[in-house]
């Protein structure tokens, strides 16, 4: 097994969710409260490490990041628990207090710009240029290759013109 590498910051984190109830890393720690950037850094590796899984619908306190009306919390996995060597405490010290199994969570899905290209060439009406260019922000050269990378791996996007305006789209298989 291989040991993950965590900086000062990861483990300031995770060891302040492990000693919370709800293995929330949100609210930060007095004593990196005034590096919130630095933070957030550290929890977008944590959750690329598996270290931490995002959920979404988190209180305005335990939320680590926002899109658009959704809060997402940042919640310790035992994989997280394992890596900094902290056990759930399982009442055997005599303490009243039980930390819960934290549940087997699935990060949220990760919204990529193709993803999201995607999702807009499966619309009914498919989506025009500068649609798709609007949305992730990519310069039209850079869609259009984003384009004929989906139709290389197999995808069947279309155009037509629809009252002098282009509209691609992902002809639906069946």
């Amino acid at each position: 097994m291989t040991k993950i590498r965590l900086n000062d910051m990861q483990l300031v984190l995770l060891a302040s969710a492990a000693q919370r109830e709800d293995g929330n890393l949100m609210p930060l720690p007095e004593s990196i409260v005034d590096q919130a950037d630095r933070a957030k850094k550290a929890v977008e590796q944590l959750i690329r490490k598996g270290l931490v899984a995002e959920l979404p619908d988190a209180t305005k306190a335990s939320a680590w990041r926002e899109d658009g009306d959704t809060r997402f919390g940042a919640i310790i996995t035992d994989a997280g628990r394992a890596a900094i060597n902290a056990e759930q405490q399982d009442g055997e010290s005599g303490s009243e207090q039980v930390l819960p199994k934290q549940p087997q969570l699935e990060p949220a899905p990760r919204v990529t710009k193709r993803s999201l290209l995607i999702d807009l060439l499966k619309r009914e009406g498919g989506a025009t240029l500068d649609e798709m260019i609007a949305a992730t922000g990519w310069l039209p050269h850079t869609t259009r290759a984003a384009m004929t990378g989906l139709r290389k791996g197999g995808m069947d996007v279309t155009s037509d013109k629809v009252d002098g305006t282009r509209r691609y789209r992902i002809a639906e298989a069946g």
